[in-house]
């Protein structure tokens, strides 16, 4: 079967289109389920991956590809699926082939009003954004929250899934074609990279946001915690803008405010059952529509290299999927 791998650590257009055995129901864990996949999501950690630069550091050669979407082939009894479902899958590497056998806790079924590429867009940005608004955040309805790179995948994913907990989001962008990708995710307001810190401010009477998603880090981290309201809390969930910022806590002290990590992945593959829980909160969000992916770029699995290649210079708008069937 075809497969996007990593052969050497030489960043995007290092990766590989290459032939691998299929896997079998017999995984080197055990039983697993077989999925023949449709779709592909491209994430910063396969970006990451590429280079050598993500905390998990398989040797290569590796398949990569952490989202997919797809039909189960066969699946052990017991597991609460069965051949034919529609579902989408989450796993640290492996997805970006045509066929992935994993363990019934990393898939999730997946509702017919979405399509293939939709359910790819969905897994690890989507339960990422309820892991921080809900477990990390503790968000509440009615609260105000702002969103640093709104336009990326991570950014309409907390902005829809935000909006499914009753929020207001700002979205911060650095363009109007981003700004148009945020509104369209539902953003209630978007506001210019340059100069946002006022612009929030203004947006909300002087008060400031209740909490900051962070996905950006760099120089936006310092005037990101200045937007935040007495009590606030900003969410540091990446730094996509390259530079990891620096805290000087005696802010924290003086305005009450908090700064906390949200690791998503660590915390979830710890714990059994817990990104099944994530999905079942969701899957109202799903059936409503408030959760709507917005899919960007859709590319061929040979176009791997290309599409992480975009992600790298942040040409990325949306989620972008390979199509693998």
């Amino acid at each position: 079967m075809r497969a996007a791998q990593v052969t050497r650590l030489d960043g995007p257009l290092a990766v590989e289109i290459n032939e691998i055995d299929e896997p079998t129901e017999n995984g080197i864990f055990g039983p697993q389920i077989l999925i023949e996949v449709h779709a592909v999501g491209v994430s910063f950690p396969d970006l990451l991956m590429s280079k050598g630069e993500y905390q998990l550091k398989p040797d290569p050669p590796f398949t990569l590809g952490v989202d997919i979407a797809g039909v189960i082939r066969s699946a052990p009894e017991g597991t609460g699926f069965a051949a034919g479902d529609r579902v989408a899958a989450c796993g640290g590497v492996g997805g970006a082939a045509e066929v992935v056998g994993l363990g019934a806790d990393n898939i999730f079924p997946l509702p017919d009003n979405l399509s293939f590429e939709q359910g790819a867009a969905l897994p690890m940005n989507y339960l990422t954004a309820q892991f921080v608004l809900q477990e990390r955040g503790h968000l509440r309805e009615g609260e105000t929250i702002l969103v640093n790179g709104a336009a990326g995948g991570v950014g309409t994913a907390t902005i829809q899934v935000a909006k499914g907990y009753g929020a207001k989001v700002i979205g911060v962008v650095s363009s109007e074609e981003k700004a148009e990708i945020a509104k369209k995710a539902g953003a209630d307001e978007t506001v210019m990279v340059e100069g946002f810190r006022d612009a929030v401010k203004e947006l909300t009477g002087g008060q400031g946001v209740d909490m900051v998603v962070d996905v950006v880090g760099g120089d936006t981290f310092t005037d990101s915690l200045r937007t935040l309201a007495t009590q606030g809390r900003l969410l540091v969930v990446g730094f996509a803008g390259g530079a990891i910022p620096e805290v000087k806590v005696n802010r924290l002290l003086l305005d009450n405010t908090d700064v906390r990590g949200a690791a998503w992945g660590e915390y979830a593959m710890r714990r059994p059952g817990y990104m099944a829980q994530q999905w079942r909160e969701l899957l109202p969000m799903m059936a409503s529509g408030v959760i709507d992916p917005p899919i960007g770029a859709v590319y061929d699995l040979e176009d791997m290299g290309r599409a992480l290649q975009e992600m790298d210079e942040r040409k990325t708008l949306g989620k972008t999927v390979l199509r693998v069937r």
